[in-house]
């Protein structure tokens, strides 16, 4: 619905930042039936940057920016819904890992077309509702992570780079594994319907 409500109101789109997170206690599913950290996490982003490619490709200098986090936990494909031995932090982890991996393939998908895609983990453990209700102890901001995000929408480097803060890191080494992503790329589209 909130596609279709900006499809309908904007002609163009020059910054789409997938920015919903959110974890879980116990092993939670969303009305289609996925793990919920995953669902919101990872899912939620893949299907709106699709579903507003074309007013992206009419965008001004287009870019698509993933906040992902420096949590990683690999993707095991035979349970990646964790229906065996759920954990609330492998859950998170995989769910923003899958981000990641979703970025450097989207920016070799969208290349030829100049929209950039970035992801980032912008500050560890900031100040929000979704750390403080879970029992974290903040350590930095939600200014610090803010302005990571925007340092990563002016900043000049390659499409499907990766971000801690504002200095360019290495993703968990999954994220380099091309059959990984391959596999993650089917699981997305047989989960969304999307390309």
């Amino acid at each position: 619905r909130l596609a279709a409500d900006i499809r309908r109101d904007y002609r163009r789109l020059d910054l789409l930042v997938n920015n919903a997170g959110i974890i879980t206690r116990e092993r939670e599913v969303s009305t289609d039936g996925h793990e919920m950290q995953f669902a919101v996490n990872y899912l939620a982003g893949y299907q709106l940057a699709y579903a507003l490619l074309p007013l992206l490709e009419q965008g001004r200098a287009p870019r698509i920016v993933n906040v992902s986090s420096i949590a990683a936990s690999p993707l095991d494909f035979s349970d990646v819904m964790l229906t065996r031995g759920y954990s609330s932090n492998r859950a998170y982890g995989q769910s923003k890992l899958a981000q990641v991996m979703f970025t450097i393939d989207l920016a070799q998908e969208l290349k030829s077309k100049g929209i950039v895609v970035q992801a980032l983990h912008p500050a560890t453990y900031m100040n929000t509702t979704m750390v403080t209700s879970s029992g974290g102890t903040p350590r930095s901001t939600v200014e610090e992570g803010a302005a990571a995000v925007m340092h990563v929408v002016a900043t000049d480097t390659p499409s499907g780079s990766y971000f801690v803060g504002q200095k360019v890191g290495t993703p968990h080494q999954q994220a380099a594994d091309a059959d990984a992503r391959r596999q993650l790329r089917e699981l997305s589209r047989k989960l969304t319907g999307m390309p």
